[in-house]
């Protein structure tokens, strides 16, 4: 069977840092990978020797092409809303572009962040998770995108939901972070020697410095991936699974 793997993140950078173990997991044992990014990255606050944001915007996208070779991703593409004010996009239009994807490449897994926003709880990547979990339950369903479904398009129904989760917050706003909800997590992936490759699939975001300014958390970190089995068909069957594809049925 053609395992496939679809991850929505919110900005380049994600791709490695959020989800780049089970990328590289997933490359490892010959899946098909999509990551679908939603914006360009061009409201970062590190921006490197870039003068602009349409220069940032650029120099990102080719760090993310560059990430993506490094991880094995078979495809990316970056849809262009508006980095840190992704709430203000459509968000009908998003999951109607996601659910469109999902029925054309027809993933059996979908990654995305928690609703919470990830390590440093992000509104755009708490957006990126209501549009994908929109997309998920509905990309199966007649009753949404029925143009589509007229166009030539079939329903597709994808089998997992994860949610990213961390052991750790790298919030400017300490205080808040404290007591933050978070996404609890129900599967641990052991990246092991993937973890180097991870490492430089980060550092490929030269622009971000994500290592300098990250180095002592991902010594700390990088080595395991956390998820949270959010949605599954007879999700009671995945309790204290250690594959993200385990129990993938033949569709």
């Amino acid at each position: 069977m053609a395992l496939r793997l679809m991850c929505v993140t919110a900005h380049p950078d994600d791709e490695s840092g959020g989800f780049g173990g089970a990328l590289l997991m997933a490359h490892a044992r010959g899946a098909d990978t999509t990551v679908i990014c939603l914006t360009e990255g061009r409201a970062a606050s590190n921006r490197g020797d870039t003068r602009s944001d349409d220069e940032l915007a650029a120099a990102r996208l080719a760090e993310l092409d560059a990430s993506c070779v490094i991880l094995g991703v078979t495809r990316h593409e970056v849809w262009k809303y508006p980095d840190g004010a992704l709430i203000q996009a459509n968000l009908f239009e998003m999951t109607t572009r996601l659910v469109e994807r999902m029925r054309q490449l027809r993933p059996h897994i979908v990654l995305t962040f928690g609703g919470d926003g990830g390590p440093n709880l992000h509104r755009d990547h708490a957006v990126a998770s209501f549009a994908a979990t929109a997309a998920f339950h509905w990309s199966g369903r007649s009753n949404f995108a029925q143009e589509q479904l007229e166009n030539g398009l079939g329903l597709w129904p994808p089998q997992k939901l994860y949610y990213e989760s961390t052991r750790y917050t790298v919030s400017k706003f300490k205080e808040e972070a404290a007591v933050a909800p978070r996404t609890p997590a129900s599967i641990k992936l052991d990246i092991g020697h993937l973890q180097e490759t991870k490492r430089q699939a980060l550092e490929a975001h030269d622009t971000q410095e994500v290592m300098s300014r990250a180095a002592e958390v991902f010594e700390k970190y990088g080595h395991e991936e956390h998820y949270l089995l959010a949605s599954a068909r007879n999700p009671e069957r995945f309790v204290g699974e250690t594959d993200l594809f385990g129990g993938i049925e033949d569709t």
